[in-house]
């Protein structure tokens, strides 16, 4: 199972969290969220793939993201079709496509996506496309019908961790456990000493 940190926009806080050696590290770049990332070019160790979260964006500028930014994966958080998901996943990289839970979610929907990109991402639907800070009702996934991993994501915090490795220890094909807002000081800075204590009790199975 892999850990992603997600909403990084500081250099120098993204240099420190790097020390934590996470499979994933996301950067948004989706312009009205509090997390989007400036200008700056975050160099990663290649050991950890570089996410641009892009939410309804034009394939022009997932390209020149892509480029500028060296990203090695992109995760597709609006409401992006399957055509659109092939394009991207065309381009060279993981192609992850994000969908919103609350009190329920209809599985049957993601069949069209299922050729056409690398991982699904269960989030917790709100206001926002992401970092909403609460998680969804993690019982719906037992109703998950499909082969594809996917990323668990929404306001998973380390009191989270009980019911994560519950999870872990049934079928479902969870690839990797993504956190952001309940590691934040303020959004986008994350807390290295909350992370790691959280990653420690993560891969205490």
């Amino acid at each position: 199972m892999k850990f992603k940190i997600c909403g990084m926009s500081d250099f120098d806080n993204t240099k420190a969290v790097s020390i934590l050696n996470p499979d994933y590290m996301g950067f948004v770049f989706w312009k009205k969220s509090s997390r989007y990332v400036n200008t700056q070019n975050f160099k990663l160790p290649k050991r950890i793939k570089k996410t641009g979260v892009f939410v309804d964006a034009s394939l022009d500028y997932i390209k020149k993201n892509i480029k500028k930014h060296e990203l090695q994966a992109v995760q597709l958080h609006g409401k992006e079709t399957p055509e659109y998901c092939n394009l991207i996943n065309q381009l060279g990289v993981e192609t992850i496509k994000a969908f919103s839970i609350q009190y329920s979610f209809d599985f049957k929907k993601l069949k069209p996506y299922e050729e056409h990109c690398d991982f699904y991402l269960f989030d917790t639907k709100g206001n926002l496309p992401g970092g909403n800070g609460f998680s969804f009702d993690w019982k719906i996934l037992k109703n998950y019908p499909y082969k594809k991993s996917f990323f668990l994501s929404g306001g998973i915090g380390i009191e989270h961790i009980e019911e994560i490795h519950k999870l872990l220890k049934t079928n479902l094909p969870i690839y990797a456990i993504d956190v952001n807002s309940k590691f934040e000081s303020i959004p986008g800075i994350k807390k290295i000493d909350k992370l790691t204590q959280f990653k420690k009790e993560l891969y205490e199975l």
